[in-house]
């Protein structure tokens, strides 16, 4: 008797499998599902494992005849017996049928391999009851060590920054270095440690906007529509002018929407700053020189959809206009509520422009953060600010790696 176990992710796999090592006479004899060990266990799926039995050939029953087995040729014989049956009823002549040698024999070996079949499959049940059981002991029996509380950390861990959106493929990583960098036997909170520096390390340091080491610093601010690209300009703009007693000049080249410019034009009255609407490349440089003795010069764009190649080409045109006089700086600003699809595909198309620096607005109408360090590690390019209200200039600061990995590890 040959009794093995095959697995596999299906029942129907692992069958397929025990029936091309032993061949279709297999006797399926338990099912069950098992979990994969390691320390990445609970990532994978669970396996379903099948005990099969076969009689080895010199246990084998001769058929009679060959091509059929003693179920078979018992249920033949019924079947014979019966049609003979039913030709006396009609012919009127009781007929009666007596028990040959043969159907003795055929009812003597069906009963003698059903009788083995269940001692089999009592036996089969015991064994594996007996493996249960001892799999079930040793796990109640498992002592609290720190590689089973690491084990639950790294789960706890993975599950938070899925559920606070981290792309699989990053929390993957962060996980897989965080364990090559564990030494054996260290505590968990050393484990956690490493994850919290590890993600604070990918953030990188914080780009905000400086002034230029010679003549006004100009800073362009792209992006798509409706991210509020407008109000971050002004909050920046405020702080600039009211907490470092700065000279700042605002500028927009978005004529496409008249709210916008008027919009700008408001804030620009109230921190009483000169505020212009500029329609072509040359009318930026006559800014430029016009502000020279200015510390900041800040532009607006036109936000538009990333996939109209008009207002893509026009914009390129604007963010490059004084290349020949400065470096100017280019920060685009994002919504923490764009699925990161839709945010990897806009930095592609401004990252054909140029390069820049990512603003994150509205950080108070979501709960996951995971966004920002999808994009960082995508884009490799720094983050600056983030925004978290419609209150100018009080909802912005600088972006702060160290909060935002505790959100994302749940506090």
């Amino acid at each position: 008797m040959i009794i093995k176990k095959f697995s596999s992710k299906t029942e129907a796999d692992a069958i397929d499998i025990a029936r091309k090592e032993l061949g279709p006479d297999v006797v399926i004899m338990n099912v069950r599902t098992i979990k994969k060990k390691g320390i990445f266990s609970f990532f994978s799926s669970p396996q379903v494992e099948v005990t099969v039995a076969l009689e080895e050939e010199g246990e084998k029953q001769p058929a009679k005849p060959p091509a059929m087995t003693a179920l078979e040729q018992l249920a033949a014989k019924q079947k014979e017996i019966e049609q003979k049956k039913a030709e006396s009823v009609k012919a009127s002549e009781p007929v009666k049928v007596q028990p040959t040698p043969y159907d003795d024999v055929d009812s003597k070996s069906n009963n003698a391999l059903e009788e083995k079949l269940d001692s089999i499959e009592t036996l089969i049940k015991k064994r594996l009851e007996n493996e249960d059981s001892k799999v079930n002991e040793e796990v109640k029996s498992e002592p609290h060590t720190e590689e089973n509380d690491q084990m639950k950390l790294t789960k706890l861990l993975y599950n938070m920054m899925i559920d606070n959106e981290v792309h699989e493929k990053y929390a993957n990583q962060i996980i897989e270095e965080a364990e090559k960098a564990n030494k054996p036997n260290m505590p968990v909170d050393y484990f956690l440690t490493n994850i919290y520096q590890k993600m604070i390390l990918k953030f990188g340091q914080t780009s905000i906007i400086t002034p230029a080491p010679k003549g006004p610093k100009v800073v362009y601010f792209v992006g798509p529509t409706g991210v509020g690209k407008t109000t971050t300009i002004a909050k920046i703009a405020s702080k600039f002018c009211l907490e470092e007693k700065k000279k700042v000049a605002l500028l927009t080249s978005d004529t496409y929407r008249i709210a916008a410019a008027e919009q700008l034009r408001t804030y620009a009255n109230i921190l009483e700053i000169p505020c212009l609407i500029i329609y072509s490349p040359a009318e930026i440089e006559e800014a430029y020189d016009r502000f020279m003795d200015f510390d900041y010069i800040l532009v607006d764009t036109a936000g538009h959809s990333h996939h109209n190649e008009e207002q893509k080409n026009n914009t390129n045109v604007v963010i490059h206009a004084l290349d020949e006089k400065t470096q100017p700086e280019v920060y685009l600003v994002l919504s923490a509520t764009t699925k990161y699809k839709d945010l990897t595909s806009i930095a592609d198309t401004y990252k054909e422009m140029t390069d820049f620096k990512i603003i994150f607005t509205k950080l108070d109408e979501t709960t996951s953060l995971g966004n920002l360090l999808n994009l960082k590690l995508y884009t490799g390019a720094d983050l600056s600010y983030v925004t978290y209200g419609q209150n100018v200039p009080e909802d912005i600061d600088r972006f702060d790696p160290q909060s935002t990995v505790k959100q994302i590890l749940g506090g």
